[in-house]
């Protein structure tokens, strides 16, 4: 589908037919060219032309223009293109005007000769910017501005040597205007003149009457024009309707030549002079060698021929034409022809509105017999839509099959069958096809009048409405095929023939081709082939034979024939039982008429043997496709060459069509066979070894041929898929995971409305460079300057492309490509149609197949091709290409492990490790001898065990694995993926063989090196050891993970951890033997030597010197409670007062006393201390100052001091009366002095000594308590503090006890007597205080009198005791 630029010329109406024509390059058949195959075709239609640059190297851009001249009628050969140095000329001759185009030329449209892009601008692309009204580049002509009757006939155009502009046209009164623009880059005039023919006959006989040299008759005029440069001159051919051909000078501006054509007739003549010539056609032919040829096409009716003249030049300006050869044709429309050096080629319409090309040598041909063309037939007529089948699927498989309908025929059927105006020119293939199911269905619904239907009814509709949309696209499809023109490329050869909708390229016939296509005319015609002159009899009788039964084959058992091989059936059996519906239903003797012809065969086998031999393109081995020793320029070329997608397009059609030949020429050489076993005796020797070798060698060789040249035909009628662009690039990640280092990156070449089948993806991507470079290799290419001979060149590239794509030939790249470029749906089919007979890359086929089931999500299959092809791994080139690139492939590895590592590493990359894990199992079982890829395989598993939650299946590959050093890093891995999911209880349970202490040191390893909050990994360690009953070495874990706590995590949460790990560590302990109940301190500090730690180097870079190991501590019972006990004091204190949590968490125990203590934490505070051994005087102290706050305060702002009030816990609870929190503070007191008595009541002491050092009164219990135990303690405090009058009143007391006056209360047992035991005062204290009492003026005589009232007592009573003596 082609999109033209439209631009439209105003200028000043007879009606011509629509015409054709083309212009190839000069330097066209140059490999090294800019413009290598490339060329330009128009037609015209009205006042309409269309030009169309095309290149079969690169794809052109902005390539096509339509150009609109309003009023004015292009004339019949009213376009001409002409090449410059610097640019090239269109010239265009229309009924009113002339005007000429000047654009670049391509090798001056870039700025290098080389050109590496894969697309290139087209000469038309700034077409836009030019003034095609412009006065030097058109011109209106005078003459035509009249009636239609003076409007010319025909026209010619051309350049002169001098760039000037020429244009003749032929005018009714049978003059020839020759209208000269002047060269585009120089100024100058239009000038017109007109050759007449009195110009001739006034200097030829100037003698002749006016009348007869005066006004020309109508039978003068031109119906064909051609024009011929010399150096100095050009010569203007017209053949004119008198059937005379005339030549002028146009620098003499006579006519040098008039040659009645009707001499060249045998017969007949006088009857066609009478009648005008109509249809008459002139054609020349100019070579250095040969000189100028003229071909006159005589349109006569059932007698038209060609006749065949050379210009032949004498002295004196005189030239004759010499007769070479005349040449018949019984076709009657003739639509064009074109002559060569050696041939005339012709394109005829035949009764049927049929396209008919043939071609003959004027020269060497002494039968007069044309050589046929085979062209592609036009669609069929009706569709066959069998029972089980759903028609609008049928219609739609025909409509949009490559081959049968152009882009423009559907969406004109489709402009129609709607009746509307849409234009459909930006739909994709895909959408094209969309909406015209959705218009015929649409269709179909609203014409149901009925709202049931019977399966059958709607099936009958359904076949109704869509074959009236297919006649509609067949009946545009046939306009568009309507031939135009004939145009052959001088340099290359090249023939096409150019249509009203497109261009139809003819390609060489190979010779097995050409005689099974020919006429039987033909055929008997021929004395030799080309296959092999020595049997040339045999093989045409053969032949003949092969037609025959072509001939007689119903359509229904082709059918059969052509599902089988669908079907996947024996074609051996299939073309039996066809052969038995042929002899059972031979009313006219067809196939005893075939099996008496078959006995005219000498030789049989021979000539079956050279055709199968024929037929078979299997080679011996993959070629090289690299270009090796070309220079750089060579090699760019031949990359590019046949590269563009019409290139692409033209190949694949050929592939197709003549895979579709040979199908039928093999399917009817397996029933000619057959009918050779049914009458072997008659035709064979009886015995003789001939029949054997047909059945047993010859019957199987045809049949895979057949299936063959079937795959072909699919392939090339299956167009690719367009794939999402995110789809392609994650299919072409997990393909890079195979590294086949030869396959390219898909690109797309194609426009949206031309669909490009899978076999012209395949030519593009991969075959076109390998081909290329094949067929040059041995070429010196620069220094030869290459010509590319069109049919040489397309024959070999279409049999080295057909061995690519030949499944039994080693090369494996046609499926490859397909899996590169993610055409999964048509690679399975390719598979499918090649698995039952192909015995070559039957493992490859295998592998790719299980890539398609890994595309479309189907592992469990794609696993079992896998598998399957492992057996052929180092036996076909593509596996093991895909072990080759491997890294691994420089070790003693099997080729096969190499593949199943490449299998997995695909499988890894998709993401299947169910797959990964059963066919690295598999791969074990091959790996019996190599302990480094089974334990790279294990640690597969492993891993993916691991991944899927198979915890028990990873432990057995982890401890199956040979490699202990694979086996440590799995271990770690388990262990911590394990602890990251929490199933910790997995881990435990595991036994670990021979790993325990590799499981305990990479446990504490990550314990050590990971946040304690985050992880719990002592916490699995402490478990993992009690499981296994260890538990000094839980104790040890836990212990040490309260040390780090209590170093690392200082908040309430850290602290209460720290407790249950130290109780834990406790309980471990006691659960030992007491001979064993005890574990080393662990080290102190952060850094722990962990396994994999690098060494440490100094400030100059030496290695630091080993640390001196420390002093190990023994921790016992007692050790594990003081450090349970002083947490467990950290802890209360953080959850009495959070914030002094980080404070708490380093301080030690006299540290913590004094924290607990100023909490008011008395209780945990005396636990603590007794726990270390401590004094409790602080805790007394601090206690009395809260008191004595207390006191002093008031009851204000209580709750702080209940609280902690609270956390102590007091010995009774007072219910009689209110209590104050200074009571209660008080009570406590009391009860600690009476619950922790110490020797001389140093705790009452402290207490009261700091009530005194407060100026706090001391309460009267405390100094009665303290009276009690030691009276002279008290005495010195209030010394100390001045309190001389208690001081006083204490002796007066503690006299009157000792004198047997409330002795109880000072702790007296006895009185003072002569028979008690002996009593003391302190003196010393005692006579300080006299001495303060009379320094302070204080009256002292009651103590004094108390005192001496002692001393007489006493005194008497040592009297009294002494005389008891």
């Amino acid at each position: 589908m082609i999109k033209y630029k439209i631009k439209s010329i105003h200028s000043g109406g007879v009606k011509y037919a629509d015409s054709a024509g083309g212009f190839s390059y000069e330097d066209s058949g140059k490999l090294l060219s800019v413009t290598s195959n490339r060329f330009i075709h128009w037609s015209t239609s009205g006042d309409t032309v269309q030009f169309v640059e095309q290149s079969l190297d690169t794809n052109l851009l902005n390539n096509a223009v339509r150009l609109r001249i309003p009023n004015c009628l292009l004339l019949p050969g009213g376009v001409c293109i002409q090449e410059t140095f610097n640019n090239v000329i269109i010239l265009i001759v229309t009924s009113q005007s002339v005007h000429r185009l000047v654009l670049p030329h391509p090798s001056h449209m870039y700025r290098s000769d080389l050109v590496t892009e894969l697309q290139m601008q087209s000469i038309f692309t700034d077409i836009g910017k030019l003034n095609l009204n412009e006065p030097a580049h058109s011109y209106v002509l005078p003459f035509a501005q009249g009636t239609q009757t003076s409007a010319p006939s025909t026209s010619a155009a051309w350049i002169s040597h001098q760039g000037e502009a020429l244009f003749a046209l032929a005018s009714p009164s049978g003059a020839i205007t020759v209208v000269t623009l002047p060269a585009h880059d120089q100024d100058g005039t239009v000038s017109i003149l007109e050759l007449k023919q009195s110009s001739m006959m006034q200097r030829l006989a100037g003698w002749m009457p006016t009348a007869i040299r005066g006004d020309q008759s109508i039978s003068d005029l031109a119906i064909s024009l051609a024009v011929h440069q010399l150096e100095d001159d050009t010569f203007i051919f017209a053949l004119c309707q008198d059937h005379k051909l005339r030549m002028w000078s146009l620098k003499h501006q006579m006519c040098l030549l008039v040659t009645d054509m009707l001499d060249y007739m045998p017969a007949g003549r006088g009857e066609v002079k009478a009648s005008p010539a109509q249809a008459h056609k002139l054609r020349l032919f100019f070579s250095s060698s040969i000189g100028l040829c003229l071909a006159i096409y005589l349109a006569v009716p059932k007698r038209s021929q060609f006749c065949v003249l050379q210009l032949v030049a004498s002295e004196n300006n005189r030239y004759s034409l010499d007769h070479i050869s005349t040449l018949f044709s019984t076709q009657e429309t003739l639509v064009d022809f074109v002559l060569t050096a050696t041939d005339i080629w012709a394109v005829w319409l035949d009764n049927d509105n049929q396209t008919v090309a043939k071609y003959i040598s004027f020269e060497h041909n002494t039968t007069g017999t044309w050589n046929q063309v085979f062209v592609q037939p036009s669609p069929e007529e009706e569709v066959h839509v069998g029972e089980d089948q759903d028609p609008r699927e049928i219609y739609l498989d025909v409509l949009f099959s490559p081959l049968r309908f152009t882009a423009s025929a559907i969406i004109k059927a489709l402009q129609i069958y709607k009746r509307g105006t849409e234009r459909y020119s930006d739909l994709s293939w895909e959408e094209l096809k969309k909406e015209v199911t959705v218009t015929v269905e649409n269709e179909l619904q609203g014409s149901v009048t009925e709202y049931e239907f019977c399966q059958e009814d709607y099936r009958l509709l359904q076949v109704e409405f869509w074959s009236k949309f297919y006649a509609c696209c067949l009946q545009y499809q046939d306009v568009l095929s309507t031939p135009l023109a004939l145009h052959i490329s001088p340099a290359t050869a090249m023939v096409c023939i150019l249509k009203k909708g497109f261009v139809s390229f003819l390609l060489p016939c190979f010779a097995i081709d050409h005689l099974y296509l020919s006429s039987d005319d033909y055929l008997i015609s021929e004395e030799e082939t080309p296959i092999a002159e020595e049997m040339s009899h045999d093989i045409l009788q053969l032949v003949q034979c092969l037609r025959m039964v072509n001939e007689s084959l119903p359509e229904d058992m082709a059918y059969d024939m052509e599902k089988a091989l669908e079907d996947l059936l024996s074609p051996e059996k299939v073309s039996e039982k066809v052969l038995e519906g042929l002899l059972a239903s031979d009313n006219g003797n067809v196939i005893q008429d075939i099996a008496n012809k078959l006995q005219d065969i000498n030789n049989p086998i021979v000539a079956i043997n050279m055709l199968l031999r024929e037929l078979d393109l299997e080679t011996d081995a993959e070629t090289d496709s690299r270009h090796s020793g070309q220079p750089l320029r060579v090699r760019i070329s031949l990359s590019q060459l046949y590269g563009s997608s019409v290139a692409a397009s033209l190949i694949g059609q050929a592939v197709c069509q003549t895979a579709m030949t040979r199908t039928l020429l093999c399917r009817d050489l397996l029933i000619l066979q057959q009918l050779y076993l049914r009458i072997g005796n008659n035709v064979f020797v009886p015995g003789s070894a001939q029949l054997l070798q047909l059945q047993q060698d010859f019957i199987p060789r045809c049949s895979n041929l057949l299936c063959t040249y079937h795959l072909l035909k699919q392939m090339s009628l299956t167009l690719s898929s367009s794939v999402p662009l995110d789809i392609l690039n994650a299919d072409l990640q997990h393909l890079s995971v195979l590294e086949l280092s030869d396959s390219t990156t898909p690109t797309s070449r194609r426009s949206v409305l031309n669909p490009q089948t899978v076999v012209e993806l395949f030519y593009q991507n991969v075959a076109r460079k390998a081909i290329m470079s094949q067929i040059f290799s041995q070429q010196d290419v620069e220094g030869n300057q290459t010509m590319l001979h069109w049919p040489q060149m397309i024959s070999s590239v279409l049999t080295l492309f057909c061995q690519f794509l030949w499944p039994s030939n080693p090369s494996f790249l046609f499926p490859e490509c397909l899996m590169v470029n993610c055409q999964y749906a048509q690679l399975q089919e390719c598979v499918r149609l090649v698995g039952p007979w192909c015995q070559v890359n039957v493992g490859s086929y295998r592998f790719v197949l299980g890539h398609c089931y890994l595309a479309s999500g189907e592992g469990q299959k794609a696993l079992q091709c896998f598998q399957e092809a492992a057996a052929e791994v180092d036996k076909e080139e593509f596996l093991m290409k895909l072990t080759g690139s491997d890294e691994e492939a420089a070790t003693a590895t099997t080729p096969r492990l190499l593949y199943y590592n490449k299998v997995l590493r695909l499988l890894e990359d998709i993401g299947l490790p169910e797959l990964v894990v059963n066919l690295a199992t598999l791969a074990i079982s091959e790996a019996v001898n190599d302990e480094r890829c089974q334990a790279a395989l294990w640690t597969r598993i492993f891993k993916h065990h691991l991944d899927l939650g198979h915890n028990s299946q990873a432990y057995e590959a982890l401890m199956q694995n040979p490699d202990s050093s694979r086996q440590l890093d799995c271990l770690r891995q388990l262990v911590v993926v394990l602890c990251e999911r929490a199933q910790l209880r997995d881990l435990v349970q595991f036994s670990f063989v021979n790993l325990h202490d590799e499981v305990v040191s990479i446990i504490e390893s990550r314990a050590r090196a990971v946040d304690l909050m985050t992880h719990n990994y002592y916490e699995l360690l402490y478990a993992f050891h009690i499981n296994r009953h260890n538990y000094r070495k839980a104790g040890t874990v836990m212990f040490e993970y309260g040390m780090r706590l209590g170093r690392e995590v200082r908040t309430l949460r850290g602290l209460q951890k720290q407790v249950n790990c130290y109780l834990a560590a406790l309980s471990c302990l006691r659960l030992v033997h007491p001979d064993y109940a005890w574990i080393v301190q662990p080290s102190s500090g952060a850094a722990y030597e962990r396994p994999g730690t690098s060494p440490k180097r100094n400030y100059d870079g030496e290695f630091a010197a080993d640390p001196v190991s420390q002093q190990i501590d023994i921790l016992e019972l007692k050790d594990l409670e003081k450090e349970y006990v002083l947490a467990r004091s950290r802890l209360t204190l953080a959850q009495q007062e959070p914030p002094s949590a980080a404070i708490a968490g380093g301080a030690n125990s006299q540290e913590m006393v004094a924290l607990l203590v100023q909490t008011g934490l008395f209780d945990t505070a005396l636990t603590l201390c007794q726990t270390f051994n401590l004094s409790l005087t602080p805790v007394f102290e601090g206690l009395t100052f809260k008191c004595i706050k207390l006191q002093c305060k008031g009851d204000r702002d209580q709750t702080e001091v209940w609280n902690w009030l609270a956390a102590n816990q007091l010995p009774t609870v007072i219910t009689t009366k209110e209590s104050s929190a200074t009571d209660e503070a008080w009570r406590l007191l009391a009860h600690y002095l009476e619950k922790y008595p110490s020797q001389n009541a140093q705790y009452h002491c402290c207490v009261i000594n700091k009530l005194l050092s407060h100026g706090v009164p001391v309460p009267d219990w405390l100094i009665n308590g303290h009276k009690e135990v030691d009276a002279a303690a008290l005495l010195r405090l209030y010394l100390n503090y001045d309190q001389l009058e208690s001081a006083a009143e204490l002796v007066l007391e503690y006299v009157d006890a000792l004198l047997g006056k409330g002795h109880q209360y000072f702790g007296i047992e006895r009185p003072f007597s002569a028979t008690a035991s002996l009593v003391w005062l302190p003196y010393t204290s005692i006579d300080q205080l006299l001495r303060n009492l009379s320094e302070s003026q204080i009256n002292e005589k009651n103590l004094k009198d108390k005192l001496a009232e002692y001393h007489r007592l006493v005194d008497q009573s040592s009297r009294h005791r002494l005389m008891a003596r």
